[in-house]
């Protein structure tokens, strides 16, 4: 968490004022120690859940998420409790570029937009096989010439991924890329942390690129 000293040397350096005088006032007191830090986190986590439970709630209603509306508060209170330790973690890189409650709202929506995706696969079955190859075959739009390339991309990339990759990679690659699930429903089921996965993925991708290319075949798209 940074100091008020840090906060302090970072304004110096950067030679800019803070955005208005209630955001001055945000940072000094949530920089300080005692009372005055404590009041001024519960204040911050109440803007922050008010967001938060807007956010959720326009989120179901928008039916990206299997949860019930007796799960909004829970929602959103996580995602409120998650937020605020973001904020407190990262005072020093706010920058004054817009009002600190402004700069903070990101952090709740960010969070809240997690938790709905993380809901909407409560009690759902990861999909670590590949059942998104049929969807990236049916494309009726393009013309045969095209669509026959595809398929020969889309093969090339499908026996790839059965030959160079482990059966974790394969089985994170294809769940992340294929099948959408959202990283941090992988990273749980799988007892595992959101940057153990990305590092799965970009070693798969990268052994997949340079198998391709032994096949002539350059590929940018999300499956390599």
């Amino acid at each position: 968490m940074g100091t008020m000293a840090q906060v302090t040397d970072h304004y110096a350096a950067a030679s800019r004022p803070l955005a208005d005088v209630e955001s001055r006032r945000w940072l000094e007191a949530l920089s300080h120690a005692g009372p005055e830090r404590q009041e001024a986190a519960e204040r911050l986590h109440a803007l922050l859940l008010r967001a938060a439970r807007f956010e959720v709630a326009r989120r179901q209603r928008a039916g990206r998420s299997g949860s019930g509306a007796g799960d909004v508060d829970d929602l959103a209170v996580q995602a409120a409790d998650d937020a605020l330790v973001a904020i407190l973690g990262k005072l020093h890189t706010y920058r004054g570029d817009s009002r600190f409650t402004t700069w903070a709202y990101k952090f709740v929506l960010l969070e809240a937009a997690a938790m709905v995706r993380k809901a909407s696969w409560n009690g759902r079955e990861v999909p670590l096989e590949a059942e998104g190859w049929a969807r990236l075959h049916d494309d009726g739009r393009a013309s045969p010439d095209s669509r026959a390339e595809a398929f020969e991309v889309i093969d090339a990339v499908r026996d790839a991924i059965a030959e160079v990759l482990t059966p974790h990679q394969r089985a994170v690659l294809v769940a992340l890329t294929l099948n959408d699930v959202p990283v941090d429903v992988l990273a749980e089921r799988r007892a595992t942390t959101r940057g153990a996965l990305y590092k799965t993925l970009h070693d798969a991708r990268r052994k997949l690129r340079a198998r391709l290319a032994q096949d002539g075949i350059a590929i940018e798209g999300q499956a390599a």
